[in-house]
C-alpha cells in the first residue's frame, strides 16, 4: 500500500479501497497484470449489487465447494495474479486443510510474472507451486490459459479456480473435473458453467471458508453426498439475482 496514504478502518469504503490498494500493489510488483485492474473494477460493482456481504446464499455454495474438496482425491487451487495479490496467505491455508497443490496459471503470458507469483507464494508459506507446462494444454483453447502442469491440473479430479475465465472453466468441466469458483458476477460464463459458484467476494469468502472447514470436516461420507445432492448451483445463480433486484427495487424506492 501507498506509504504517504493510510486508509483509516473506520472509512465506510474500508474493504473496498484495501482491497484496490492490494491489487495495484500487485501490479507494482509484477505480480498482477495492468488488466487485473479492470478485472477487479468490475467484481466491484457487483459487490455493491449484492450488498457487499456474504449472503446466504454464498453460504450455502461455500459448504458445498468445502464438502467437493474434501471428497476430491486430487485437489488443485488454480491461482492467477489477482488471487496472489488479494488473498495469498489464506489461499494458501485453506489449500493446506485439503491436502490440495497450487497452480499457477495466467492469461496474458509472462513467465516473469509467474515466476513473481510463484516467489509470492512460497513468500506466504506455500511449500510446493506447479507451473503451466507448455507441452501440456487444455483442449479447445487456444490462449495462454491453456496449458496447464502435467503433475496438478491434469491430473485434478476437483479444481477450485477463483476470478476464473469462462471459457477455460468450460474446458476444465468438459474433461470431467468438478470446478469451484468464487465470481461476483452470477450471470458470467464462468458462474454458470462450474459446479459450485461462490457469488461473494473472494477476500470475504475465502476467510469464511476457513472457518467453515471444521464443521464440514466433521462430516462422514454419507452426510457430504447427501449435501452435495442437495446443492443446486443453478438456483443459487437465481438467489443471486433476486438479492439484486431486491436491492435495485429498495434503492430506486428510497
Amino acid at each position: 500500500m501507498n506509504q504517504d496514504y493510510q486508509l483509516p478502518k473506520s472509512h465506510p469504503r474500508y474493504l473496498s479501497l484495501s482491497t484496490r490498494e492490494l491489487i495495484v500493489a500487485g501490479v507494482e510488483a509484477g505480480v498482477t497484470s495492468p488488466h487485473g485492474l479492470i478485472a477487479q473494477g468490475r467484481g466491484e460493482a457487483f459487490d455493491y449489487l449484492i450488498g457487499e456481504e456474504t449472503n446466504d446464499f454464498a453460504m450455502d455454495a461455500i459448504d458445498a465447494a468445502l464438502c467437493l474438496l474434501k471428497k476430491a482425491e486430487r485437489p488443485v487451487f488454480s491461482i492467477n495474479g489477482n488471487v496472489a495479490a488479494l488473498v495469498p496467505e489464506q489461499i494458501i491455508k485453506l489449500a493446506k486443510l485439503f491436502n490440495a497443490k497450487l497452480e499457477v496459471n495466467i492469461f496474458h503470458a509472462s513467465q516473469v510474472r509467474v515466476a513473481k507469483i510463484k516467489a509470492k507464494l512460497e513468500s506466504n508459506g506455500a511449500r510446493e507451486v506447479l507451473l503451466p507446462d507448455p507441452d501440456c494444454a487444455l483442449k479447445g483453447l487456444e490462449h495462454n490459459r491453456r496449458f496447464i502442469n502435467p503433475a496438478g491440473i491434469q491430473l485434478a479430479d476437483v479444481v477450485f479456480v477463483p476470478l476464473e475465465d469462462g471459457d477455460r472453466c468450460q474446458a476444465l468441466v468438459a474433461q470431467g473435473k468438478k470446478v469451484i469458483t468464487v465470481d461476483l458476477n452470477p450471470l458470467s460464463r464462468t458462474a454458470k458453467t462450474a459446479n459450485v459458484t461462490i457469488v461473494d467476494n473472494l477476500v470475504r469468502c475465502i476467510t469464511v471458508m476457513i472457518e467453515r472447514f471444521s464443521f464440514i470436516n466433521k462430516l462422514n461420507e454419507l452426510d457430504l453426498n447427501n449435501s452435495l445432492d442437495q446443492y443446486n448451483n443453478l438456483l443459487v445463480l437465481n438467489r443471486a439475482l433476486k438479492k439484486i433486484r431486491s436491492n435495485l427495487d429498495s434503492a430506486a424506492a428510497s
